[in-house]
């Protein structure tokens, strides 16, 4: 075995004996490499207790260094292959994770969060190239019809736009993602908590495969690997770091989905929710996310969303407006004039002209203006009136 093997197979090992993101682990890994690292934790001379209780729990279970063995083999005969800090397709932007420090943080999911030390990947993309310019889209897998649907509208237009969608495969919000950015023909990233050959949920077993196929499956568990409920606040911040910015679609109260866009709003990633009715349960997340938290930005769209993520100056979403109408271009005095003449009578030019504050040469101009505009229509006898709603609705805009 090279070096390089043995570097590879300790990265495995590690991952195996302590889940991913402990921080003493990375540490070690930094200062002593990650065959070092191993031969130390094996000795029973980790620095702390609580890791030292849990590599005697994995070791009683199994070989560290056969298990690792076993797991590059196993992905081998999948189609996936490991890839490491030391590969030219690593994406540095996961580094970012060891400066990631959530307040108020008491549960071990939330202060292991150091960067990855191997993931699983299954998919012919290069990694780092491919989540380059993603963007990760979150929430609810009890999702309504509106979330679904604005989930799915989120995935196509990103990918269309050549940008790369990451969520996790979960149903709901995720598996709209994931299906619109199919549906646009681009690539998009499911980062599973999960070895990649126990899909979950397994209903969206097929839709791994057509992920795999176009895009990348993910992973920091090794093949066999369970989906364990912590597992899954643990990939979280994965989604968070690789990506540019998190779209945060649809949660409840209390909601993973949450979790990840306040780990992308502790990395200074952009954090971005879409809004929901108020009267709908799986509003209430993002809603108190958007009153908490003042980064954390509203978007409608995907205009929006790439004004966020995208090119400074370059990217921007277009104001919105309403349709506009014909007599959203007139001047002052015209709308004068438009205005002085009554809903159900006809006037003549004096009378307009005293109505609407304005001399008669005034008063004729723009008279002739409004009926060119299908506004305002010249009765036989020679007076003026509105025209009906229809022709309104039909007028030609000024030249």
């Amino acid at each position: 075995m090279t070096a390089t093997d043995e570097q590879r197979l300790a990265r495995v090992a590690l991952t195996w004996l302590a889940e991913p993101g402990t921080r003493s682990v990375h540490a070690l890994v930094e200062q002593l490499g990650p065959a070092a690292t191993l031969d130390l934790l094996l000795a029973g001379d980790a620095p702390e207790r609580t890791l030292r209780s849990a590599v005697a729990a994995r070791t009683a279970a199994g070989d560290a260094r056969r298990v690792a063995a076993e797991a590059l083999a196993r992905a081998e005969r999948l189609g996936a292959r490991l890839v490491t800090p030391e590969d030219d397709e690593w994406p540095a932007p996961v580094g970012e994770l060891r400066r990631l420090a959530l307040p108020d943080a008491t549960r071990r999911v939330d202060v292991e969060t150091h960067p990855p030390l191997c993931f699983w990947v299954r998919g012919g993309w290069p990694l780092d190239e491919t989540l380059a310019r993603s963007v990760a889209v979150v929430g609810a897998r009890a999702a309504t019809p509106y979330g679904s649907h604005v989930a799915t509208e989120l995935g196509y237009g990103l990918a269309d736009r050549e940008w790369t969608v990451v969520s996790g495969g979960a149903f709901g919000i995720d598996s709209a993602a994931h299906r619109g950015a199919l549906t646009a023909g681009g690539r998009t990233v499911a980062v599973l908590a999960c070895g990649l050959d126990r899909p979950y949920p397994m209903g969206n077993a097929a839709l791994f495969d057509r992920i795999a196929e176009t895009g990348l499956l993910v992973s920091e568990w090794m093949p066999g690997a369970e989906p364990l409920r912590p597992r899954f606040l643990i990939r979280n911040r994965v989604i968070a770091a690789a990506t540019r910015g998190t779209v945060l679609v649809e949660a409840a109260a209390r909601s993973g989905a949450t979790q990840t866009l306040n780990r992308a709003l502790g990395l200074g990633r952009r954090a971005m929710v879409v809004p929901g009715p108020v009267t709908s349960a799986m509003s209430v997340g993002g809603h108190e996310v958007l009153r908490e938290r003042p980064h954390a930005r509203l978007v409608t769209g995907v205009a929006h969303v790439l004004e966020e993520v995208g090119r400074i100056g370059y990217d921007l979403a277009p104001p919105a407006r309403a349709a506009e109408r014909p007599r959203d271009r007139l001047d002052d005095e015209a709308t004068q004039v438009l205005e002085a003449l009554p809903r159900r009578r006809t006037l003549d030019l004096e009378s307009v002209a005293a109505r609407a504050g304005v001399d008669l040469r005034t008063a004729m101009r723009k008279l002739s203006m409004l009926e060119e505009l299908a506004l305002v229509v010249r009765q036989d006898g020679g007076g003026y009136a509105l025209a009906p709603p229809e022709a309104a609705a039909r007028g030609r805009q000024p030249s």
